[in-house]
């Protein structure tokens, strides 16, 4: 059937089962949605269920608009006028993707109105659909940007959706049902994360991550995958550089197709990515991509939220859920064809409750197959508790701090320094350690604002911390932002002090200031609290190196102290793989173990069949699986 047959019929659909009087002028495909256009929003507005009712009963995610939006300034004027004094309304984002309009208020409570009764009068008076948030505590530069950068490209954005939508919706030409499964990296090592699913409908890319400490790359040059435009969809997991850091590549070489994330993954990885690049500028790296293809990526993004079913190809559904790794951070869980296979990637996940966040999701409706990462999958890879590491962090800072000296923190800028910052903030208000300087160093203060932005994806415990009893622990006085070498140079020759730096493995970044300056001085710590790639400066400290060379600058000796501090990492320890693997439901037919050192995943594989009899393999890159 051609695409105008099918939307004449859905449009047909719609007008059978809305009541007498409320007009719909049009129906479109926009992305992954179904948007009907009508000249009665208001009375769309009025019937509060029946967008839920049509969503269900066309299996489709249906966004109603006005033929004709209000201008934004109007709009603002008429939501001012409807809003009861108090809420503290600070900030509004008209997004024309969507049809909504983004309420940030101090007191969401007022906007949104008694059984959302002011939300329903807004959208009465505007058409625009509203949508209220909390002012975050801490402006983002960057969510800021993006916001900006979409609404200067919304003709664009409109033209691509519509192209978009009608790929995902064309129609299933082939008789035959079959998925495959790519391995292009992150297979019996730690990085450049690629996965190519493919069915004889569809083609989706699951991550396009860089290799910390080496110019690895995934193996995009297999045949299958090109010419990249032929990919439906990519589908990121989350924002960290081994899992979306060359995603901009793929634009530069041709991809013009959707990529899909979490909203808080979008603006994390155009956050991280744009510092890629100019880390790579500063230390005279070759630069892989532009920042013209960040924004083609940004142009091209759509976000989903946890559990949102959204088809994304002919054959293909995707739903996120709860990784409990980062910000945002999302197990893709893909449902193939008519009930045919469902398969999950787990990117990076923590199966424990965190400062930040819950613990990863083990409930499914269906699984067949799980590519589950293996980062601490050995038999020996057990991480103490969190209330240890702290412990055992708080001892380091003690002791470094009484004889002089400063403590040196490389963490990544998204997740671990969040949580070491909140296990120090709460270690000086509680009198554990003393009350220095805690100085930020690198993208951790803007990663930090885009957490506050997105509070949903926090824990109640912190999200309640931090909005309703008026202790912000990111707003402590004790962090200090660093933002010129002047200023770090200050820090290096100054008083005793913590300093939470990037970047987290010693590949670039501030931390190499950091070391050049305080590396050669006994009374100073070096503190390890994440995961250390093979082949980074970080591990070959771990490892025992005592001199460590700088490029041009000559080699540093390091006479300071090395502690590792585990129980930080945003990644399942041992225990907890199992334990996540023992809690699916529905429990898998197979699983591979992949993001992990050789004999981590294998390990790891081995484990599972012996204890739960699943069909288990560690794969190598550049393999292929059937899975039906």
């Amino acid at each position: 059937m051609l695409i105008e047959d099918r939307l004449k019929e859905l449009k047909a659909k719609i007008n059978s089962k809305v009541p007498a009087g409320i007009n719909v002028s049009d129906v479109e495909f926009e992305g992954p949605e179904l948007v009907i256009y009508t000249d009665d929003p208001k009375k769309f507005a009025d019937e509060a269920d029946l967008i839920k009712i049509l969503a269900r009963d066309l299996r489709k995610r249906i966004v109603v608009r006005p033929n004709i939006l209000e201008d934004p300034e109007k709009a603002t004027t008429k939501i001012n006028a409807v809003v009861p004094e108090g809420a503290g309304i600070t900030d509004m984002f008209f997004d024309p993707d969507t049809g909504e309009v983004l309420i940030e208020a101090e007191k969401p409570g007022v906007v949104i109105g008694k059984n959302g009764a002011t939300l329903r009068d807004i959208t009465k008076e505007i058409g625009w659909t509203p949508k209220v948030v909390r002012t975050p505590p801490i402006e983002s530069v960057t969510v800021k940007q993006t916001r900006q950068y979409l609404r200067a490209f919304k003709d664009e954005r409109k033209e691509f959706l519509r192209t978009i939508g009608r790929r995902i919706h064309r129609d299933i030409t082939s008789k035959d049902r079959w998925l495959r499964v790519t391995t292009l990296g992150c297979c019996r090592e730690v990085g450049r994360a690629a996965f190519l699913l493919t069915t004889p409908e569809s083609k989706i890319l699951i991550d396009c991550g860089d290799k910390p400490g080496s110019d690895g790359v995934p193996y995009l040059y297999v045949p299958e995958i090109y010419p990249l435009n032929t990919l439906d969809a990519v589908v990121l997991t989350h924002a960290h550089l081994d899992h979306c850091g060359l995603i901009p590549l793929l634009y530069k070489y041709g991809y013009q197709g959707p990529v899909y994330s979490t909203p808080a993954t979008r603006d994390l990885a155009v956050m991280l990515q744009l510092d890629y690049l100019n880390v790579a500028v500063n230390d005279a790296n070759q630069v892989p991509y532009s920042s013209k293809e960040v924004q083609e990526y940004l142009k091209r993004s759509i976000t989903l939220n946890y559990g949102s079913v959204t088809d994304i190809a002919p054959d293909v559904k995707l739903t996120y859920h709860n990784a409990g790794h980062i910000l945002g951070s999302a197990i893709a869980h893909f449902h193939i064809g008519d009930g045919l296979y469902n398969i999950a990637f787990t990117g990076d996940f923590n199966y424990g409750k965190t400062r930040l966040f819950g613990p990863a999701t083990s409930q499914f409706p269906r699984l067949e197959t799980v590519f589950m990462e293996s980062t601490y999958g050995g038999s020996e890879d057990i991480q103490p508790s969190m209330a240890d590491a702290e412990t055992k962090l708080y001892e380091i800072i003690n002791e470094t701090i009484k004889r002089g000296g400063k403590v040196i923190i490389p963490a990544f800028a998204v997740g671990r320094s969040q949580e070491v910052m909140l296990a120090i903030e709460e270690g000086m208000r509680l009198e554990k350690i003393p009350k220095v300087k805690v100085y930020l160093d690198g993208m951790i203060k803007e990663a930090t604002a885009i957490h506050t932005t997105y509070p949903e994806y926090l824990n109640p415990d912190l999200r309640k911390e931090i909005f309703q009893e008026g202790h912000n622990p990111f707003l402590a006085e004790c962090f200090v932002q660093v933002d010129s070498p002047a200023i770090r140079q200050e820090v290096i020759g100054g008083d005793p002090c913590i300093i939470i730096t990037t970047s987290g493995m010693l590949n670039g970044g501030p931390v190499m200031e950091y070391l050049y300056g305080l590396a050669p001085y006994e009374q100073n710590s070096l503190v390890f609290v994440g995961y250390q790639a093979d082949g980074t400066i970080g591990r070959r400290i771990q490892k025992g190196w005592k001199e460590v060379p700088m490029g041009r600058r000559e080699t540093i000796i390091l006479n300071l102290e090395i502690h590792t501090v585990d129980g930080f990492s945003g990644h399942s320890d041992r225990k907890q793989l199992m334990a996540w693997v023992n809690h699916l439901n529905p429990r898998p037919e197979r699983i591979f173990t992949i993001h992990g050192e050789e004999k981590n995943t294998i390990d790891l594989a081995s484990s599972i069949y012996k204890r739960f009899r699943i069909e288990t393999h560690s794969p190598k890159n550049l393999e292929t699986y059937r899975m039906v």
